[in-house]
Parts: C-alpha cells; structure tokens; sequence
C-alpha cells in the first residue's frame, strides 16, 4: 500500500502591513491582516505548522541526540565526526551546535502562534467543528515545540503571539503552564475518533485528542519529576492533577482504538516479508506491519522518500535518523544499509539485558556477530568507524530488500524512492505508542497498573512481576530502548545526579576506534570521567546557541555550564 504523505510544501506566514499616511487594504497579496480568512486557508496554515516537525533530522532529532546522551548508546561516527562524540560526553564542538532544534521550534511556535491568533478572524461559515478541530491541532503542536525545548534546553523564552519580542527565560511554572493548558485545550477540543486503520490512511500524522493525553501523561512525569512538585500548573492559574492524567490515560486506552501490536518485532522493518534475506525475521517468521497497520502508534512523524536527489533542501522529507545510524560500511550489504554509524549501543547495556527477555533484546540490537549468519558480511573499523561495539540498535536503521536491480533499500521499491542512501529512507518515526502509555500509566499509580505492566510483558513472552518502581524503570528500558526516552527518563527520575547513573552504566565498557581496542572510559583524552559533573553542572540540558545569547543583547542568559564555552569545546 501506497505511504500517506501528511506533510506539504511550507506555507510562509507572513508579519503583515504596518500603517501609512492612508489607511489601505491590500487585495493582491497575502499578510497576516487578511491570512488566513477561510477554513482552507486556516488548514494551510496548520499544514505549514505540522511541517516543521520533520525539518529536524539526524543529528538534529531529539530521538538521536538523546539516545546518544543516554547511558543505551555512545556517539560514534567516523574519526572525524566530532559532533556525537562531544555529545557523547556533554560537550559540544562549536558554541552554535544546537542552533537547528532551537531555530526550528521557535519556527513552528511562530507559525502556531500566528494561526492561532488569527483563528478569530476566519469566516468559518458555521463550521465551529472544523474550527475546534484545528485549536485543537494547533494547540498540541505548540505544546509539543515548547516541550522539546524543554526537555532539551530546560528553562526557554516563553512566546505566545507573533509579535518580535526579546523574552527572558520563563520560569518552570510560567513554560510547563503553558504546555499544559494548550495540551487540555486540544485534549478538550478534538474528537473522540478511534484511530483506526481506516483513519490513519487520510491522516496519518496527524494530531488527535489521544496524542493529547499521552503527551500530557509525559509532560506530567517530567515536570513533576525533574522540578520535584507534585501537580502540573496551567497558565490560566489552574493544574493538573495525577488524579486527571491517570483518567485520561484510561480513557486512551479504552477509546483511542489503539491495540499493542502483538508480535514486538512486527513493528520494525527489518521484518519486511519483502526478500530481504534476513535470516533472523525467517526463522521467526515476522512480518512488518508497515507504517500504515502499526496498531500501536498515537503519533508519528510520517517520512516519504522524494524522486529528486537534493540533500541541501529536501533530505528532511525522508527519515534521516535512519541514515545516521546506518553501519560505516559503503557497500549495499542485506539487511541493514549503510550511512555514518552514529549511536552504536553500549556492550554493558546488552550485557545487562536479561537473555530471557530475547524477544526485545534480540528484536532491538544487532549483534553483528551472534547474526553473522543472517547478514552480509559485517566490515569491522570501515571508513575509521569510532566508539564502535559490534552492537547496532535495528528499530531505525537502513533496512534493504535484494531486486533484479540488486541490493536496495526497501522504499525504493515500495514507495518508488530515489536509489541514494540520502534520501531513500522512508520509516515513519513513532514519537508515542501505546506501550509507553501503559508503562506510564502503571507508574503513575493507576488502578489498573498491573494489567497494564503485564500487558506490556505478556507480548514479549515473560512473565508478570510486581508494579514496583524499580521493575517499571527495566522495563521501560527494555521495553522503549532507541525510542529516545530513555535519557529524560534518567533526567525526570535523577534531577541532575542522571550522570551518575549514566558513568556508572558506561564505565569499563569495550569499543573499538578505527578496529583498535579500546575502552570508553579512556577514549576521547579521557573525556568520559567527568560525565556525572558535566550532567550535573549542566542540569542535563543543552547548551543553548550562542548566536541566541548574542542577539538577545544579554536578555537570554546562558545555561548553567556552558558559560565558558571556550573551556569546553571539544
């Protein structure tokens, strides 16, 4: 079946007319005084807010960034790619790493902020449906801007019209405020759809009222985590209280029709009935559910593989994350392809994983010489490969399908891909799925949170085990590992005192730099031992770009721990 492309060309909203001598309406061209003014040009508008959610690839994706920052993964690449390495250890290479995830979020706050200030302005022509369902959208996508922000900057200027200001930081209360009162304002103004297959194939993508309460459930657990309260304030003066989300976490679960997919390694691509030679999905014989039958997904980036090759403008339509992760190795090899080799998986972490949890542990990690019978010849040390560890995660990596055409990836054929590992990765990114949910749900104290951890469980083969918070803390390692939760789990759960955890998960490990061997405590001028006071100097946040700093004329003031960026570049 044919993917569903969400995601259209950007629509520019544009600051409008300023006043002059004579007061004048101008009919040729579009400004923020008569755009949007219908309910198709509102839906414009919300198409060119969604669009910014995969403008952020590669080492640019908070799924990446903390997978690498996670005690699951080391930074990798070739001996040259001083950007995950430095993220590796909390450092970075240049004072604007982080400009792109910054610059494009605060771009789709301006556009959310812009169509929902001119959302009273639409003659809606009694549609008030079609007019809640976008607040409702729009809504959700600022929240979900403001909340990466968060998570990976901390304390960040709160903005919410789209006027030019030069805003402090906001204070935790004022920014989680914010996103919770615009996750219970989608929450309370989207449809009560199931999301069916039926559904998803119109609007895969796109945001419903459940997205809205399991994103709730992840704002709550980290803001009351991190900040140590014990509600979740509204902007409007109210709060959230667990009592709530816990409710709305039910309501998921009944209502969204959303079911656990039930064989675990169904989810991911490289269980393609499609020849892949993959010896593995064979002998188990799994079958991908593709991006459309995923039964468990809430919400997802939605990728598709472009018929022209520009990696300058276009590479953010197809799943980048996929590329970077991809083995060093240039040539087309089954199943899993190849690109720069970042987030190689760290040897304790699998050391650690329970054996008789081998559905997830075998179904998430590549180890390249327990499957050498399955795969293509592995090429250790290729192109001076770093941090490696001979283990690879396999949820988002280059899948390939063997054609009359010879070895290419799988989207190639199915989706009518360009033939280039730049551009030919089409694997949607599941940013919420119904697993998570229910762990949450279980941590959080729900009534019903031993059939939830079961159910997460049962799927994988094993056995119950009590609801205690150290079992929900393996699990959802387990359960979630290279989904990019694992790091603010560690950050919600330690505060600050994360690298503390993290050193001591990584420490003694094995990797090989350019095939010679080595260990991580060591590598890298022995960067890695000051990891616990790096995360705890910093908070766990980012370094917030330093171009921001500067144009802010001393209003934005830096991060804790990166002020002296010239001590700690990489």
């Amino acid at each position: 079946m044919k993917k569903i492309y969400l995601f259209l060309a950007t629509l520019l909203l544009v600051a409008g007319c300023s006043e002059s001598f004579l007061d004048t309406q101008d009919l040729t061209k579009k400004n923020s005084d008569n755009y949007p003014s219908t309910p198709v040009e509102a839906n414009e508008a919300l198409t060119g807010v969604y669009n910014i959610i995969p403008s952020m690839g590669g080492i640019n994706n908070i799924l990446l960034i903390s997978n690498i920052m996670s005690d699951d993964c080391f930074g990798g690449g070739g001996q040259n790619d001083r950007d995950p390495q430095a993220m590796e250890y909390f450092r970075v290479k240049i004072p604007n790493e982080y400009s792109v995830p910054w610059a494009q979020n605060y771009k789709g706050i301006f556009r959310t902020n812009s169509l929902l200030s001119s959302i009273g302005k639409v003659d809606w022509k009694g549609g008030s449906a079609e007019r809640q369902r976008i607040f409702g959208e729009a809504s959700f996508l600022r929240a979900y801007y403001y909340f990466d922000l968060a998570r990976l900057f901390g304390l960040v200027p709160l903005v919410t019209t789209p006027l030019p200001v030069n805003n402090p930081k906001a204070t935790a209360e004022e920014l989680y405020g914010q996103i919770a009162l615009d996750l219970k304002n989608a929450i309370d103004s989207l449809p009560s759809t199931p999301i069916t297959e039926a559904w998803r194939t119109s609007n895969m993508g796109r945001v419903t009222k459940y997205a809205a309460e399991g994103y709730m459930a992840r704002v709550f657990l980290f803001y009351t985590g991190y900040y140590q309260q014990t509600t979740l304030p509204t902007a409007d003066g109210g709060s959230i209280t667990k009592d709530q989300v816990i409710g709305w976490i039910d309501d998921l679960v009944d209502n969204s029709g959303r079911t656990l997919v039930p064989e675990f390694r169904n989810m991911w691509p490289y269980s393609i009935d499609e020849a892949t030679n993959y010896g593995y999905a064979s002998k188990y014989h799994l079958k991908w559910v593709t991006d459309l039958g995923n039964t468990e997904s809430i919400f997802e980036i939605p990728y598709c593989g472009l018929t022209m090759s520009d990696w300058g403008s276009k590479n953010y339509y197809n799943n980048t994350v996929n590329l970077f992760c991809g083995h060093r190795d240039a040539e087309a090899k089954l199943p899993f392809g190849h690109g720069w080799g970042f987030g190689p998986v760290n040897p304790n972490f699998v050391h650690s994983w329970p054996d008789a949890d081998t559905v997830r542990k075998t179904g998430s990690v590549w180890d390249q010489d327990a499957e050498k019978d399955y795969t293509s010849s592995y090429v250790f040390g290729a192109d001076m490969q770093w941090h490696e560890t001979k283990y690879s995660e396999k949820k988002y990596i280059p899948i390939n399908i063997s054609t009359p055409n010879g070895i290419v990836n799988y989207a190639v054929k199915l989706y009518g891909s360009i033939n280039d590992i730049q551009l030919d990765n089409t694997q949607n990114i599941v940013l919420l799925r119904l697993a998570d949910v229910l762990l949450m749900g279980a941590e959080l104290g729900s009534s019903r949170a031993q059939s939830y951890m079961d159910q997460v469980r049962a799927r994988s083969k094993l056995p119950s085990v009590p609801v205690t918070l150290d079992n929900i803390k393996n699990e959802r390692r387990w359960e979630l590992a290279f989904e990019g939760l694992r790091y603010f789990d560690l950050l919600r759960w330690y505060g600050p005192e994360a690298g503390v955890i993290i050193k001591q998960n990584e420490t003694g490990a094995t990797i090989y730099n350019m095939a010679a061997q080595t260990s991580i405590n060591v590598s890298d001028n022995g960067l890695f031992a000051s990891i616990d006071q790096r995360v705890r100097d910093t908070g766990g946040f980012l370094m917030i770009p330093d171009d921001q700093i500067k144009l802010s004329e001393g209003v934005l003031v830096q991060n804790d721990g990166w002020i002296n960026s010239g001590d700690i570049m990489y």
